[in-house]
């Protein structure tokens, strides 16, 4: 798959690893050059610097060859927009956007864009855990990320 992921942050940076790693075609953009050490000297992929909601930054990146879009900045606001400039005027067939607050990212949801809100998810993680003295998940991503040998 051509992927795009638009943020070079800790999570942005991790899942450019893992789909490159997978075998995927990788594009990550980010605001910041410094940004794409996260990227290690082992990711081939490519790296362009830039507004993610810019088009120009987002035809550089291949999204009009795209198969996936994920938005993980920092931002709420700057993840739905390219969400939806990737849905809406390239037709991406599967785009995914991080929304931190659980309100918009419902909201969000419920108007069909796919959302992952990690507020959420690790505090129901941490609830769980806390109550049962076990993890709710199966995999331990924690070792994949470490088996990317930073």
């Amino acid at each position: 798959m051509n992927v795009i992921v638009l943020g070079c942050g800790r999570v942005g940076s991790t899942l450019a690893r893992m789909m490159y790693r997978d075998g995927h075609n990788v594009s990550v953009i980010d605001l910041l050059s410094e940004s794409f050490r996260r990227l290690g000297n082992r990711f081939k992929g490519q790296r362009v610097v830039g507004n993610g909601l810019d088009q120009d930054v987002l035809r550089r990146a291949g999204i009009e060859n795209c198969d996936v879009f994920v938005s993980v900045t920092q931002g709420d606001n700057r993840n739905i927009t390219a969400a939806q400039i990737a849905r809406e005027v390239y037709n991406v067939p599967k785009v995914l956007t991080r929304i931190n607050d659980p309100i918009r990212a419902d909201a969000y949801r419920s108007l069909g864009v796919v959302t992952i809100c990690g507020t959420t998810i690790l505090s129901g993680l941490i609830r769980d855990y806390l109550s049962t003295d076990r993890w709710a998940v199966e995999k331990d991503y924690n070792k994949e990320y470490l088996s990317l040998n930073i």
